[in-house]
């Protein structure tokens, strides 16, 4: 989207980063990061910006920040488009069980050791910890400091996108019995539900918070048809 923004002269735009990945990749648009303190916070940045449209393009998973947009937004009277990847859908030979959180999924583990994938990310590491009787393989973006609570744990410092083929030979490699995902949606990380397909794996899958209604977009493609149409319709503020 970045890439799109930045070679188009109708728009002057802004990144905006949660600023929890040590080493982002490079946007080529002027990028700020940290939080903006709330609600509050993103009404007063909106308006000494001079923002027109908001396009919240967080992960699925980050409802507080998407909620904190629509109400900002909504105080503002500021456009708002979200870039929302289609979740995942069960095809044959899933084996998906369905929760809520991270924790209501830990705790279906079977009290027995076994072999689990963790593909939460680092700040799901608290949950991970009401099971430490399992053997972890846990992947995460930036390297994590030991010890983590857990005493059969191996990390795996990567950034997707990720290959089937090769989840799948991590998934042998490490004798993985089961697999604990987030319902993120998007080609980056499906590597992981295709390889535990392929391999019989059942997979603990984390449902997507809920957020408050707003308007969306399944697509970087559709995101910019709708800034294109929010830029050519008659302005009702400054640009």
């Amino acid at each position: 989207m970045a890439r799109l923004l930045a070679g188009d002269a109708r728009f002057d735009g802004i990144v905006s980063l949660a600023g929890r990945t040590a080493d982002p990749l490079a946007a080529p648009l002027p990028v700020r990061s940290g939080g903006f303190g709330g609600v509050e916070g993103l009404i007063a940045y909106l308006a000494s910006e001079k923002i027109d449209l908001v396009l919240d393009a967080t992960h699925p998973f980050a409802a507080q920040m998407s909620s904190n947009a629509v109400a900002a937004c909504a105080a503002t009277g500021v456009a708002l488009v979200a870039l929302e990847r289609p979740p995942w859908q069960e095809v044959p030979g899933d084996r998906w069980r369905h929760f809520q959180s991270a924790g209501e999924a830990i705790a279906a583990l079977p009290h027995e050791p076994q072999r689990i994938f963790s593909g939460l990310g680092r700040l799901s590491l608290d949950a991970l910890r009401a099971a430490p009787q399992h053997h972890w393989t846990i992947r995460v973006i930036d390297p994590i400091a030991h010890p983590l609570g857990l005493p059969h744990a191996t990390v795996i410092t990567a950034r997707g996108p990720f290959k089937t083929q090769d989840d799948t030979a991590l998934f042998r490699a490490h004798g993985i019995d089961a697999v604990v995902a987030k319902n993120a949606g998007g080609l980056a990380a499906y590597s992981k539900i295709e390889a535990a397909r392929l391999l019989g794996i059942p997979v603990l899958l984390i449902a997507r918070p809920a957020i408050a209604s707003r308007p969306t977009v399944p697509s970087v493609e559709a995101a910019l048809l709708e800034l294109v149409a929010h830029h050519e319709r008659p302005a009702k503020r400054g640009v």
